[in-house]
C-alpha cells in the first residue's frame, strides 16, 4: 500500500470542481492499494481538526470561526491563512511523514496550497512531487501575482516529477512554464446518476411556482462563481436583446454578486436575473432539470464541470472557446459556441436554440452521450490510478 498526502486549501465542505475530482477519485481507489491524507485550512471551528471523509483521512490546520462561509476565506482575518498555509501544512507534513512516511505528495490546484508541496519536495527530494492543473483563472493571472516570486513560483512546476492536467490547455500551460517530463491528461468527471435523476412532475412544479417560472417563460441557468472570468455580465447584457419571457438564473456567490445586481438594474432586467446564491450540489440537479439552456461565456476555463454536469441533466449549452472547453464541446453538436465578451453573440445562440427545436434536441443529444461516454467518474478514477499512480510507482521502482 502507498501512501500519498493532498495539499490543498480548501476541502469539504467547500468544495469545487477540483476538490470534487479529488474526492470522487479517491473514493473508488482501493484502500488496499493506496492510503490518501489531505492537510487544509480550517474556516468553521465548527469542523473537527480530524476526520475520515470517503477515503481520506483530513487534516484541518490554522484557525477560523463558527459558522465561516467560502466567500470569508477573503476577508481579514481568514484571508491571512492562505499566506501562511505553506509553512503550517509543511510543518504539519512533516510531523505526519516521521510517523508513517508518504510515497508522494499532490498539489490539487495552482495555488498557495502548492508552494507547501513544493517546500516539502525541498526537504524531501526523493519522494516524488505531483502538481494536478485544474485552474480556470488565466494563468497570466498568477504570473502577475507571483511576479515577485516568478523563480520560485515557476519551481512549482519544474520541480514535479509528474503533472496531471484537467485538459490539453493546461498541459500547454505547463510546458510553457517549463515543465519537460511526463504529462497525463486526466479530465474531471461527472456523477451521471446524480446530474440525470429524474423527479417527479410535482416536485418540479413546485420549485417552478417557488422560483415563479410561468408555462412560456425560458430559463438560462449557470452554475458559477461570481466572478470576472465567468463573465455572468455578458449573459446580464444579452437579456435586453432577448425575449422578455427568458430569465437569467444564477447558482453561485462570489464577489462580482453587488455589481451584477447593479447592472442588471442599470440594464432594466432585475425581474429577469434570479440570484440564488449557493445552492448545494445535492439540490442542484433539481434546478437544471427547470431551466432550458445551460450557459457560461466564460473569458478562461481550464476544463469546465459545469458544462459536462449540465450536458448529462438534458441541457443544451453555451459556451465559449476558450481554454479545456475545447476538449469536449463540438459547436452545433454538443453545444453552441458564442464569441468572448459579446452579448449580440450570446442571444443569438440563445435564440437560436429557442427557436430551432429540432438543433436543440441534436445539441441535447450529442452533449449527453458524449459526457456520458467520457466523463463518468468510474473511467476517470481508472485513468487517475492506472495513468498517474501506479505509473509513477512502477517508473520509481
Amino acid at each position: 500500500m502507498k501512501r500519498i498526502l493532498f495539499f490543498s486549501l480548501t476541502y469539504y465542505p467547500f468544495i469545487g470542481g477540483a476538490e470534487v475530482a479529488i474526492k470522487e477519485t479517491t473514493d473508488r481507489i482501493s484502500s488496499e492499494d493506496y492510503k490518501f491524507d489531505m492537510i487544509t485550512l480550517r474556516f468553521d471551528t465548527n469542523l473537527p481538526k480530524f476526520e475520515r471523509f470517503g477515503n481520506i483521512d483530513i487534516f484541518r490546520i490554522g484557525f477560523g470561526y463558527k459558522n465561516a462561509k467560502i466567500q470569508d476565506f477573503k476577508r481579514f482575518p481568514l484571508v491571512v491563512m492562505k499566506y501562511l498555509y505553506p509553512f503550517w501544512a509543511l510543518f504539519y507534513a512533516v510531523v505526519l511523514h516521521k510517523r508513517k512516511p508518504y510515497d508522494a505528495v499532490v498539489t490539487v490546484m495552482t495555488s498557495y496550497a502548492s508552494f507547501g508541496a513544493l517546500f516539502f519536495k525541498f526537504l524531501f527530494p526523493n519522494i516524488p512531487y505531483i502538481a494536478r492543473l485544474d485552474d480556470g483563472d488565466p494563468f497570466e493571472y498568477y504570473k502577475k501575482r507571483t511576479k515577485i516570486i516568478a523563480p520560485l513560483f515557476k519551481k512549482l512546476f519544474t520541480k514535479a516529477d509528474f503533472i496531471i492536467t484537467t485538459s490539453s490547455y493546461l498541459s500547454g500551460v505547463a510546458k510553457e512554464m517549463g515543465y519537460k517530463k511526463e504529462i497525463s491528461i486526466v479530465p474531471n468527471g461527472v456523477n451521471a446518476k446524480h446530474f440525470s435523476k429524474m423527479y417527479s412532475v410535482e416536485e418540479l412544479d413546485a420549485l417552478k411556482q417557488k422560483l415563479g417560472k410561468k408555462d412560456d417563460d425560458f430559463y438560462l441557468i449557470t452554475t458559477s462563481r461570481l466572478v470576472t472570468k465567468n463573465a455572468c455580465d455578458d449573459v446580464i447584457k444579452a437579456l435586453p436583446l432577448l425575449k422578455g419571457n427568458i430569465k437569467f438564473l444564477i447558482l453561485g456567490v462570489g464577489p462580482d454578486e453587488m455589481m451584477l445586481k447593479k447592472l442588471a438594474s442599470d440594464n432594466s432586467v432585475s425581474d429577469r436575473v434570479i440570484f440564488l446564491g449557493q445552492i448545494s450540489h445535492t439540490e442542484m440537479p433539481k434546478y437544471l432539470k427547470i431551466s432550458d439552456v445551460f450557459i457560461r461565456p466564460s473569458l478562461s476555463e481550464g476544463f469546465g464541470i459545469s458544462f459536462i454536469e449540465g450536458m448529462v441533466a438534458g441541457l443544451p449549452v453555451i459556451a465559449t472557446p476558450v481554454g479545456g472547453i475545447t476538449d469536449f464541446l463540438v459547436d452545433k453538436e454538443t453545444g453552441l459556441f458564442c464569441e468572448v465578451r459579446n452579448p449580440k453573440s450570446i442571444a443569438d445562440k440563445v435564440n437560436l436554440l429557442f427557436e430551432d427545436k429540432s438543433l436543440r434536441e441534436h445539441v441535447i443529444e450529442g452533449g449527453m452521450k458524449m459526457a456520458m461516454e467520457r466523463y463518468d467518474w468510474n473511467l476517470i478514477s481508472k485513468m487517475m490510478k492506472e495513468n498517474v499512480f501506479d505509473r509513477l510507482f512502477v517508473d520509481k521502482k
